[in-house]
């Protein structure tokens, strides 16, 4: 519970969201998984499949689908989402300077040396 309130905080919480609300986020997420590290979309509401679709794009969930042939000859498939424990891990323990960035994609510019524009102009 604590690495995932360490990388909500790392990653949404720049982004603006408060403690309480991480900290219940990171409960709901957890009410889902529990001790597994996958749940079967099938049991999830359109609102849960909303939030995971954002933990998804965030990097702590992912999806994958398996494919079982049933006795009357139809494909059924059966969609999972994943919980990237070790993602979580690695955004949880984020040292300071490496959280976030600026949110001006330009800022990259400021970032290069000298040198290299120097060496765009030749």
């Amino acid at each position: 519970m604590e690495d995932v309130v360490k990388a909500l905080s790392n990653t949404m919480g720049k982004k603006g969201m408060s403690q309480e609300d991480l900290e219940k986020l990171a409960e709901y997420i957890l009410s889902f998984f529990g001790y597994t590290d996958e749940v079967i979309d099938n049991r999830l509401t359109s609102e849960d499949r909303d939030v995971f679709y954002m933990l998804e794009e965030e990097g702590f969930l992912t999806t994958t689908q398996e494919e079982v042939h049933l006795k009357k000859g139809k494909l059924w498939r059966i969609h999972y989402w994943i919980l990237k424990k070790d993602q979580i891990l690695r955004m949880a323990n984020l040292r300071e300077d490496e959280v976030g960035g600026s949110e001006d994609p330009s800022a990259v510019y400021a970032q290069m040396d000298d040198e290299v524009w120097k060496e765009r102009e030749r």
